[in-house]
């Protein structure tokens, strides 16, 4: 079977992750919590999301691991809506820290399965899930898709840091997808980090993201000292972020998630 490569057609499975624990938390008000379950009309949306360590410094940032998770479904049985966009805005206090790590280019993920994107760009990886989606074409029974995804450190963008997503699938051909997210950085008063998403289409607009996981905690060790990609800070008591989203029934939420940390005296 014939492996096509297609930038940005794939759902960003691993984003969903994130973003449907997010989106959750932000729809229903703001809260620290580990789970969240939500009901709006039919659509039904479990998440789940975090980050440890909960005890960081208060005056200089500490390594973090960020995870998420998310299912997005409905009473009445109906496939959900498809997610058309997504953007969030992340809390200043932290940063991307990529020292010793490695840089993928999409050239090199092209035509690879999941084994072989990971062998292509093994010190770039940041972070790895795992992606599941139905596709529903006219006339035809509901097909399962599903991939593991790797998170890649990509090239810089305009200055600024990016992560290539890819994922592989064999449903409804074997196709290979790479989609690149560019973590701009803002300045709108808590808010320092802005990634912005199109999501793009799953055989051709018949597919429905259903479910996502993303686990993000590279570490290095570069010259004798340790380097986290994810880094925070507890100045506040509190890290938190905006995030906005658009299905393509029209449907739009948007709100705050906030997660409590406890600060380490003295640091």
């Amino acid at each position: 079977m014939r492996t096509r490569s297609k930038r940005g057609r794939l759902v960003l499975f691993g984003l969903l992750g994130l973003a449907v624990f997010a989106f959750a938390a932000a729809a229903g008000a703001v809260r620290s919590i580990e789970k969240v379950h939500l009901e709006i009309g039919d659509l039904v949306i479990d998440g789940r999301g975090g980050f440890k360590p909960e005890r960081l410094p208060i005056h200089h940032d500490g390594p973090i691991k960020i995870y998420g998770g998310g299912k997005i479904s409905t009473h009445s049985g109906d496939l959900p809506p498809i997610l058309d966009t997504i953007e969030f805005e992340f809390d200043k206090h932290g940063h991307v820290d990529t020292t010793g790590i490695e840089v993928c280019t999409a050239g090199k993920l092209q035509a690879t399965d999941v084994p072989a994107a990971r062998r292509a760009c093994p010190n770039a990886i940041v972070g790895k899930g795992f992606g599941k989606a139905i596709v529903a074409f006219p006339e035809q029974g509901p097909i399962p898709v599903s991939s593991p995804i790797t998170a890649f450190n990509g090239p810089k963008v305009r200055g600024f840091d990016s992560i290539l997503f890819h994922a592989y699938t064999t449903v409804p051909v074997a196709t290979t997808f790479i989609v690149p997210v560019v973590i701009e950085k803002i300045h709108k008063g808590i808010y320092g980090y802005r990634v912005k998403a199109k999501i793009p289409k799953i055989a051709g607009g018949y597919g429905h993201p259903v479910s996502g996981s993303l686990t993000v905690d590279r570490k290095t060790k570069v010259k004798g000292k340790m380097h986290s990609y994810v880094n925070a800070r507890c100045e506040l008591g509190r890290l938190q972020a905006r995030g906005k989203f658009v299905f393509k029934d029209g449907t739009r939420l948007a709100g705050t998630f906030l997660r409590t940390c406890k600060k380490i005296p003295g640091t």
